[in-house]
């Protein structure tokens, strides 16, 4: 299993940017697609980005299109999300997730990723 740590969050202002970053550690399985995934109080667990192996391929859900990066670099074992003109809406505990499959169908399939970080969280104030 990997080991994620998540970092970067904090409180902003609407419109405001924050870049997260999760460092990783440990075995790699064949799943390699990572993910950034966020869950808001009294709501359940959503996928908001995924990225294949080698960066190459980038989803993202809706709401954060065109707002959002995803990012990988596998020689630091580093994932990274850009946060730009950030609304109220995107405050939430946000994860890191790792060994998941790839895939329009898949990357944000909660149950498809075998490694998760405790999270931090992302506060926009109106």
């Amino acid at each position: 299993q990997v080991q994620l740590v998540e970092s970067g969050g904090g409180s902003v202002q609407a419109g405001g940017s924050l870049r997260l970053s999760c460092a990783a550690s440990g075995h790699n399985s064949r799943r390699n697609c990572m993910g950034w995934f966020r869950q808001a109080p009294g709501k359940g667990r959503e996928g908001v980005a995924g990225i294949s192996s080698t960066g190459g391929r980038a989803y993202y859900d809706d709401s954060v299109l065109g707002r959002f990066t995803i990012s990988r670099d596998s020689a630091k074992n580093m994932l990274y999300l850009q946060m730009d003109s950030l609304k109220p809406e995107d405050s939430a505990m946000y994860y890191c997730a790792a060994e998941g499959l790839c895939g329009t169908e898949w990357w944000h399939r909660i149950s498809e990723y075998s490694s998760w970080g405790q999270g931090t969280q992302v506060t926009v104030s109106s």
